[in-house]
């Protein structure tokens, strides 16, 4: 009687450890934790610019102790009653615990190099940096501080896109900040706009794409629609870098690729080319 094979093929390969937050993706560097902190988490092998959260780069932006925070009060609501496969308000909470924030932005009146500017910085460990009610009201209450102090605004974006749990109510933040902006160039105060890791989707489709200077980090994905959807959509291979800052300097949709270790001097200087409007 013939034997019927019923094994199954297994990979015997053990699985890959976990990736490591301090271990460089591009040149495989490992970092001390106060290491990265001395560098603006940028590799010191290679120059691969590794995620920051919002406070840091206030910190590392802003002048010592000149940062007064806005809207720190505004949280974000369930108003669709969003189940997925956990309840959105779980979500949510999860998201405050876990990076201390009560959104994905946070703004309020600095300076930098003694000129004064208004911030609006964006963290991407909170849901992904997705816009929803909250970040579009807080980038337009921005956008209203500073024309009513006559100082430039200055964004740091970083975000996968619009909030999917608000449905409509984040997609209308996307006129929402771009009516916000239009109102601050009519008042002659000027827009910073500086794209970090990633700005995708409703955020590249809104607000952060209609600085008067649109700077970004090296290596940043800029991009509505990211590089697997578009090979996927169009079925053609992209190059390595597609939708990255380096090709859209190259097409004239940046003013500059700063590094991080220069932004603080190269905003500054902007900061002294526009001057204050009052």
């Amino acid at each position: 009687m013939a034997k019927i094979d019923v094994s199954v093929e297994t990979d015997d390969k053990p699985a890959p450890p976990p990736k490591h937050p301090n271990t460089c993706p591009s040149c495989h560097s490992h970092y001390r934790d106060d290491e990265l902190e001395q560098s603006l988490r940028v590799c010191g092998q290679c120059g691969h610019h590794f995620a920051m959260r919002a406070r840091a780069r206030i910190e590392a932006l802003a002048d010592e102790g000149s940062f007064v925070e806005e809207a720190a009060d505004l949280h974000s609501e369930d108003p669709l009653g969003f189940f997925d496969l956990r309840p959105y308000a779980e979500r949510l909470a999860e998201a405050e615990l876990s990076t201390g924030l009560a959104d994905a932005m946070v703004i309020g009146q600095a300076a930098i190099e003694g000129r004064g500017c208004e911030l609006a910085v964006m963290d991407f460990a909170f849901m992904g940096g997705s816009m929803g009610s909250v970040v579009g009201e807080k980038l337009s209450r921005a956008c209203d501080s500073a024309a009513e102090r006559g100082v430039p605004l200055v964004s740091i974006t970083s975000s996968g896109g619009a909030r999917m749990q608000e449905g409509i109510l984040a997609l209308m933040q996307l006129p929402k900040t771009v009516a916000a902006v239009e109102e601050l160039s009519e008042s002659g105060v000027a827009f910073i706009s500086v794209l970090a890791h990633p700005t995708t989707g409703g955020l590249l489709a809104s607000f952060a794409s209609l600085g008067d200077v649109v700077l970004a980090e090296p290596g940043a994905l800029m991009s509505f629609a990211g590089p697997r959807v578009v090979a996927q959509i169009t079925g053609e291979k992209l190059p390595d870098d597609f939708g990255h800052s380096e090709p859209n300097f190259r097409f004239g949709h940046l003013d500059r690729i700063v590094d991080r270790a220069e932004l603080r001097t190269t905003v500054a200087q902007l900061l002294r080319l526009f001057g204050n409007r009052a």
